[in-house]
This record gives C-alpha cells, structure tokens and sequence, in this order.
C-alpha cells in the first residue's frame, strides 16, 4: 500500500506547484498565490484517500490520481476566491495611495487618513469615495467575504476622543460602502481609537501610519 501512496505523490506535488504570482503596483512586491498551499494540502490528503480506498495495485493508482485532483480543487477553493478578489482590487486601487495586502485566506485595505479624510475631520475625501467606489464594485461581486471596517488613530489628543474619531471614520467607510450597493449585514463597523498602533507615536511619520482605516476582507465559508 506504502509503494501505491509514494505513486500518487509526484501527482500531489504537481498539482500542488500550480498556481499565480501577483505583484503589488504600489510597492512592486511579488507575492505567491495562496490558493497554492491549500491545493497542495488538498491534493496530498485526496491521494492518500485514494490510495487507501482502492482494492487493487491499478485500483489504488486510479484512485489516488483521481483524489489528488478532486482534494486540489476543493482545498484551493478559497484560495482562488480570494485571489481572484486580491487581483481585481490591486487593478482598481493602482494609484490611489490605497494598500492591498494578503494575509493568509484575508485581505485587508489600508486607507491612510492622508488619502482619505482632512486634518480632524470624518468627511470622505472625493479621492476617498472615487477609490471606495472602486473597492465596492469588486466586494458585490464576490459576496461570500465578511468585511471589517475599523478606525484608528494616533495618540495625540484625549484617549476619548480619539475613540469617537476612530468610530467616526470608519462609520463613515462603511456607510459609504452600504450606498455603493454592499449589503449591511456583510459589515462589521468599528473603532479602535488609538489602541492598535502599526507604528511609533513618538514621531509624526510613525503617527501619520496609525491614523488609518483598515478594510478587512475575510471568507465567510468553503466556496
């Protein structure tokens, strides 16, 4: 049996080495499709089902191939999913001083205060609404992603305040998104004040990174 599961392997591995690479027009940056690793855990954990499953020496190859193939594709599915999301969204934000990044099966829109609102203001910049007219065509067509929105902001001022600020701005996001047709109960709205820097306080570009809002894409189930 060991020598039928060592066959289906070299399959496994192929399909597993199939995939895309994205590059990031914003810093240039090549990442690796994600939808890689859940295939290649897909498809070793289909051929050793396979191969288990079958009678015979030629029953358990047919096997193995079969599930190596049919575990790809169901361990790839959220992967592709959200590739595809991550591609259509770096095309519409190129330029708009708006950050995708991938991190894991999420993705997640780093909105800096600078693009986005004025100086203690929560009033969407037209810069602002342009781009999350963009992002809002991307999120209707693919409704099986939750979607954080959540406010920050640096540590000047009173800790209350800056609460209320963070609300504010990402209340103000979110709003927007629910006018530009994505639907309410996809959203989760909140702020996080100045709890969650991504940066030093002590100095204004460290500031200038922690005042932002962060739109968090996240699959919702299998697809």
């Amino acid at each position: 049996m060991a020598k039928q599961f060592w066959l289906a392997v070299p399959l496994a591995a192929a399909i597993a080495a199939t995939g895309c690479a994205t590059t990031d027009p914003q810093t240039g940056e090549t990442q690796r499709s994600k939808t890689v690793t859940a295939a290649g855990i897909g498809a070793a954990v289909g051929a050793v089902a396979g191969a288990l499953s079958g009678d015979g020496s030629s029953s358990r190859r047919d096997r193995a191939a079969i599930g190596a193939a049919v575990g790809a594709a169901a361990g790839g599915g959220i992967g592709y999913y959200m590739d595809r999301q991550e591609a259509q969204l770096r095309e519409r934000l190129q330029g708009t001083g708006i950050g995708v990044e991938r991190q894991g099966d999420n993705i997640v829109l780093n909105m800096p205060s600078s693009v986005t609102f004025g100086f203690d203001s929560s009033e969407l910049t037209p810069a602002a609404r342009q781009a999350l007219n963009d992002a809002s065509a991307v999120m209707r067509e693919y409704p099986e992603t939750r979607i954080t929105v959540a406010g920050h902001t640096d540590s000047s001022g009173s800790e209350q305040y800056n609460q209320r600020l963070s609300e504010r701005r990402a209340e103000a996001v979110g709003n927007y998104l629910m006018q530009g047709g994505v639907a309410r109960q996809r959203l989760d709205i909140v702020g996080y004040g100045e709890n969650q820097p991504v940066a030093s306080n002590a100095n204004e570009q460290g500031r200038a990174q922690n005042r932002r809002v962060e739109i968090t894409l996240t699959p919702t189930r299998q697809q």
